[in-house]
Parts: structure tokens; sequence; C-alpha cells
């Protein structure tokens, strides 16, 4: 709960700047203007911050509340709500945003704000209560040796590197759908609108359709990588609808990556909550959380980034006259993504192989932290 607290306080600040960085990025202000860009910085760096501290803390919450044989469903439930409420949040905003206006937009954010802060202490309102906190008995393990713990025996690192492989190779697209779209096939702003819901029903069927497959015992490593199969053929359709001039198979496209996306978020969280033992929840989480919000984030820029240098180099005759056509910044973002996801299933195959071998599921590393037990308080007092 503190740290779902100390979240949720670092996203309403951020949102709560956001608004007077607005106001000197406009020009209405005698200062100078690197002191708005600064603001502004500092507003996403906050909500940023804050949204992955509570996500990873709650994720955490619900991964020790939970029996081991419902994490399927908590996992698909939490993506399903994350996704309905990006729909439902980006319903209201164009609503109240239907008559524009720069007091509008300032006064819609810090709505946002005193929502985000109303929200967040509902939902951790008596979930931990103080006096049944759990005990430490023993010094706690370093930083070090818990890590050292949760690389279990060599596949650690392997599975950090699947997620960010795969998050990457998933997020690169992230803002160059829409633009897409728009300049080569030349859809209307509503049409691209209807892509971006495209995307969302794919997700959500791969919600439902996960939680099924692991209710039944499916490994999630496997899981993932159908995800990432999925991702393969949704990307090339992409690719080959600019030659088609096809936007149907754009929008198949579209779908068919929130689809993929979504198996391979479910099965790679999944993983990681089994690998919380011992109190360890947050460890285990939290490595999935840094590992797969750097790598979304980190994969949204360098796709932009590499899509206006190809433009620009193409656009020069640097790459000949065959490849000057307007696609071939984004195609090759979208045959990067392949390249990416191709390496995603060589890194998940020793995972896979690894569970389907097992008679038995292996013991996680973050099990040898029994020297770190917990025990309440009545405990430790009758001891």
């Amino acid at each position: 709960v503190p740290y779902l607290w100390i979240g949720s306080l670092l996203q309403f600040g951020g949102l709560a700047i956001m608004p007077f960085a607005l106001i000197l990025l406009s020009g209405d202000t005698t200062g100078p203007a690197y002191i708005g860009q600064a603001g502004a910085a500092l507003a996403f760096l906050l909500v940023g911050a804050g949204l992955h501290a509570s996500q990873t803390a709650g994720l955490a919450l619900a991964t020790d509340l939970a029996p081991v044989e419902t994490h399927p469903r908590v996992v698909a439930l939490l993506c399903v709500m994350l996704l309905l409420g990006m729909v439902i949040s980006a319903l209201v905003f164009g609503a109240f945003l239907s008559n524009f206006s720069e007091l509008r937009l300032i006064q819609t954010v810090q709505g946002a704000a005193v929502l985000t802060i109303a929200l967040n202490s509902i939902a951790l309102w008596k979930q931990e209560a103080r006096n049944s906190i759990p005990a430490p008995i023993g010094p706690p393990p370093r930083f070090a040796d818990a890590l050292r713990l949760l690389e279990d025996k060599g596949q650690g690192t392997r599975r950090m590197v699947a997620i960010g492989l795969g998050t990457i190779g998933f997020s690169m697209q992230d803002i160059l759908l829409e633009p897409y779209g728009g300049e080569i096939l030349r859809l209307s702003v509503g049409a691209t609108t209807l892509m971006t819901a495209a995307l969302g029903l794919g997700g959500v069927i791969a919600f439902v359709l996960a939680e099924r497959l692991l209710r039944n015992d499916m490994d999630p490593y496997r899981l993932a990588g159908f995800g990432v199969v999925a991702g393969l053929v949704a990307f090339a359709a992409i690719i080959f609808a600019a030659p088609l001039e096809s936007p149907l198979l754009f929008g198949l496209g579209t779908g068919l990556i929130g689809f993929g996306g979504g198996l391979f978020a479910v099965g790679s969280l999944t993983a990681f909550m089994r690998l919380a033992h011992n109190g360890q929840s947050g460890l285990a989480l939290g490595m999935w959380g840094a590992v797969q919000a750097s790598a979304a984030g980190g994969a949204a820029a360098c796709g932009g980034i590499l899509r206006d240098l190809v433009a620009q180099a193409a656009s020069r005759g640097l790459l000949g006259d065959a490849l000057n056509v307007p696609e071939i910044g984004y195609c090759t973002v979208y045959h990067l993504e392949i390249a990416l996801l191709f390496a995603t299933l060589i890194a998940l195959g020793p995972l896979v192989q690894r569970t389907r071998k097992s008679v038995m599921p292996e013991p996680s590393g973050l099990d040898a932290l029994g020297t770190y037990s917990y025990a309440t308080k009545a405990e430790v007092g009758h001891a």
C-alpha cells in the first residue's frame, strides 16, 4: 500500500504540473521557453513513474491475494480493465474536448489528476490492515542476492531478454499505425480510429482466450510464443496492405497485432507471477515491469526516429529510385519488428522446452529465500 500511495502521488503531481507547462509552452508568458519544456518533461516523467510504480505494486498485491490457480484469470481481468479504462477515458476526453479551447484542455487534465488520486485511494482502501503486516524474521536479503536468486538456474536473463525483445517487436509500431493508414492508404480520421478499435478488440479477444488456455494448464511461455507467431502474420499483412491498397488487410493486421500482443503480455506476465514466492512478488513483477516499460517506451521512440531517418534518406535518393516510395520508412520499421519477433521465438524456445520436459514444476530460485520468512506479529509474540 505505501508504494501504491507513492505512485498515486507521483502521477497526481505530474498531471497537476502538466497544465501549467502547457500554458508556458503556448507562449502566453514573458519567461523563457525552456521553463515550459522542462515543466512538460518533468510532468511526463512523474506521470510515467507514478503509473508504473502503482502498476507494479498492484500486481504484487494481486499476486499475494489470489490463489495460484486463479492467476491467469487475475491477469486477464487486469488487462481487460486496462483496455476498458483506455476506451472509456478516450470517449470522455473526446466529449469534453469536442468544443476545443486551451482552457478546456487544462480543465480536462486537472480533472484527470483529481480522478486519478480518487480512484487509486478507493482501490487501496483497507487492502492491508496496518496491524496484520507480516513482520520479517531475520535480516532481509540484499537486492543483489535476491536478484541473483531470480536468475533461477541461469534462466532469469533469458526470460528478461525474451520479454524485452517481444515488447520491442510489438511496440515499435505504436505511433506509426495511424499515420501509416492515413498517409499511405488514404484512410480518413474516422477510419483510422476504427483501426485503433480493432487493435483493442484483438487485445480483448486475446485476454479472454489466454485465460481459458492458462486455466487448462497451458505453459505461459508457449502461449507467449503463439502471440509472437500471430504478430509475425500481423506485420506481414500490414506491409502487404500498401502495395495491394487494401484497407481490409490493414485492419486485419491491426487486429492481429492487438491479439498477438495480448497473448504475449498475458503469457509473460503469468510466467513472472509464478516466480513470486516467499513474499518476493514485488521483486519478480518489478523486474517484469521494468523490462516491459523500458522496452515499450524505447521502442516507440526508436520506431518514430527510424521511420523519419529512412524516409529522409529515401527522399534524398540515398537508397536508390526503387526505394524512394512514401511507405519505405514505415515498412522498414515493420520489417525490423518481424526480425525482433523471430529473435523472441528463439529466446522463448528453451523456456518452453524446459517446462515441457518437467513432470513436476521446478521450484523457483526465489524459494531459496527461505531464510527471510514472514510471520504475523502474533506469531512473533508467541515465539
